[in-house]
């Protein structure tokens, strides 16, 4: 892939080992793997932030776990930690919605559609919301609870196994691009 892209904005391994904050976690922020961008490491990495990216919480909860993730199965530290934004404000309510249908399915509940919240809760004072909004999410409770840590294992799968095979159709495609060009560049010559 193009590494030398990203590399410029990765730190070398020299100076990771030298930084003075990462020097006091030790070994377990040193390893190559953590650091470097080959296909293992950035299909892992990315594994690691799709899953981490469906945590319920916020963005610091999300990467303290795709962090914690990465170096437990040392994948590419910067890639999981970036990828857990594809769950923001904008994409969490229709993730969720996945999840919610994806639990429903599992557990054969055709119960049908999400509960409407916005018209139990119309009129209401905190100290009424509070209960209503507790009692919805106990109605989504099971089928949320299922969905969610199966969408977030079904992304990182396909996001590890399309990686994988992304990197595999570059590398082949530029072998051949170089081999075509040697073969010229052997047929030019006298």
């Amino acid at each position: 892939m193009p590494r030398r892209h990203f590399r410029k904005y990765l730190p070398s391994h020299a100076a990771v080992n030298e930084n003075r904050y990462i020097a006091r976690f030790g070994s377990w922020l040193k390893h190559h793997n953590l650091w470097h961008l080959h296909r293992r490491s950035v299909a892992g990495g990315l594994a690691v932030g799709m899953f981490a990216g469906l945590i319920p919480g916020s963005n610091p909860v999300q990467f303290t776990a795709a962090g914690l993730l990465a170096i437990v199965f040392r994948v590419n530290l910067p890639i999981a930690m970036i990828v857990t934004l594809y769950s923001n404000p904008l994409t969490i309510v229709p993730l969720y919605f996945l999840a919610f249908k994806l639990g429903q399915l599992v557990l054969m509940d055709s119960g049908g559609s999400l509960p409407s919240l916005a018209f139990s809760l119309e009129g209401k004072g905190f100290t009424e919301w509070l209960p209503t909004a507790l009692e919805w999410l106990g109605s989504i409770g099971k089928p949320l609870l299922v969905g969610l840590p199966l969408l977030a294992l079904l992304f990182s799968a396909t996001g590890y196994l399309v990686v994988r095979w992304a990197w595999r159709w570059y590398v082949i495609t530029a072998w051949r691009r170089r081999r075509l060009v040697r073969m010229k560049r052997s047929a030019q010559e006298p």
